[in-house]
């Protein structure tokens, strides 16, 4: 593989001949890779979960940090890497950036064996996490450039949602893998519970090595640099002066923003609130991602504002609906209610993605999905924090679902102006 010559997804001859064989393999091989890197990038909000469980004495505020200091470094990691394939070509990148995800997997297998392990080493391992958070916008922006506009919508949903999925994994697989010795001959003795049962944290680590070791490989032999999506980061930079940059930024943070923060701190809220159901944390996460290929999906077919209006105005009731059932201490309600906001912000994740390259030519689509990617992620960092601020001064997280509707509010009005209303700048 490597470097293919000649590159026109927009030729229907040309696709229908060799373009669609190519798009699909890299595409195939894009998601399993992407879901790796969500799976370090989220391993945090399982982990910190259980520290002080295995003998760690750790603050709420120091707790919910660890969930979020992956997604602070991850969210700035996406500025360097939404420019990455255009400088260095797709699949060179993603070889380096999956392989390098095997450093802090290794770190935390052996950090977490060890209470007296100092807290600023596990706020390196953290932050080195940060490093999966990073590749989304690579890998998005490397997709974009394989399908024609008719399918990129589809495609970029298939490859985001799947990808998305490594945070419901690493939620659901933790529980199960940190129950077994599979790993002790690594050095890793089990950690006693408060209880006197046994658990293997350091599995929820090195469970992850062989996959990204297996994955860097077929990448590296699978998939291609494209002609085509050779570009300086000067030539890429121009983005930052387009005002529909800035604008699409702020509906992709109200989405994928809320997506991805609420993933990272879904478990802690559990725990805090609802400790005997925290082994549902994985199903918000879980849900969203299954959900953004439709998002993906309902936009080529419906138009991409349309969605993402809809979903907005579901958002806004859903985290109306949480501060409800919060007030009557009433899971049930309050699963269903954060399920709700889920699934409509996976649907939103795809259908702003669906309107970039509908709003951009084709050169520069893939910088901008990636650059409003970046901001977006600093939601796994501020939704987090602010759930833990609230949490810590008000003793619930209804502050900061006030702070979130808010946003909900002014990204409604934005998105109806530009792209949805009959005589919108730009209808899509």
């Amino acid at each position: 593989m490597g470097r293919i010559k000649e590159w026109n997804p927009e030729n229907s001859e040309f696709w229908e001949r060799e373009g669609k064989r190519h798009a699909r393999r890299n595409l195939w091989i894009s998601v399993p890779t992407l879901m790796l890197a969500f799976i370090v990038w989220q391993m945090w909000s399982v982990v910190a979960v259980r520290l002080n469980d295995i003998g760690f004495a750790y603050t709420a505020e120091q707790l919910f940090t660890l969930a979020a200091v992956p997604g602070l470094v991850g969210a700035s990691l996406r500025f360097i890497y939404t420019f990455a394939v255009g400088k260095f070509g797709g699949r060179n990148w993603v070889v380096f950036s999956t392989g390098i995800l095997v450093i802090p997997t290794i770190g935390i297998g052996f950090a977490v064996q060890n209470p007296d392990t100092p807290y600023s080493v596990m706020l390196i391992l953290a932050a080195l996490c940060g490093l999966g958070g990073g590749n989304f916008s690579s890998a998005l922006a490397n997709i974009s450039y394989f399908y024609p506009k008719k399918e990129k919508g589809t495609a970029l949903g298939i490859n985001g949602g799947l990808g998305n999925m490594g945070v419901s994994v690493v939620q659901f697989v933790t529980p199960l893998v940190i129950t077994i010795g599979t790993f002790s001959f690594l050095g890793g003795k089990g950690q006693v519970l408060p209880d006197g049962s046994e658990v293997w944290l350091q599995n929820a680590a090195f469970v992850w090595v062989l996959p990204i070791i297996i994955m860097t490989i077929v990448a590296y032999f699978g998939m291609d640099n494209l002609p085509t999506a050779k570009q300086s980061v000067a030539e890429q930079f121009v983005i930052v002066k387009r005002k529909h940059t800035w604008i699409m930024t702020i509906l992709y943070v109200a989405t994928f923003g809320s997506f991805i923060g609420y993933a990272a701190a879904f478990p802690l809220l559990l725990r805090t609130s609802f400790p005997e159901f925290v082994g549902l944390a994985f199903l918000g996460a879980f849900l969203a991602a299954a959900f953004r290929p439709v998002g993906g999906w309902l936009s080529d077919k419906f138009g991409g504002a349309r969605v993402t209006t809809y979903v907005l105005v579901v958002m806004s009731i859903g985290a109306l609906s949480v501060i409800y059932f919060i007030g009557l201490n009433n899971f049930a309600g309050f699963l269903a209610s954060f399920l709700i906001l889920f699934i409509s912000a996976g649907i939103g994740s795809g259908s702003t993605f669906q309107m970039i390259p509908v709003i951009f030519s084709v050169k520069e689509a893939a910088p901008v999905l990636g650059f409003t990617a970046a901001f977006a992620a600093y939601g796994s960092f501020f939704i987090p924090k602010l759930f833990g601020w609230s949490m810590g001064n008000t003793g619930t997280p209804i502050t900061a679902l006030y702070f979130f509707i808010a946003f909900y509010a002014v990204s409604i009005v934005l998105n109806i102006y530009y792209y949805h209303r009959k005589n919108a700048e730009v209808k899509c």
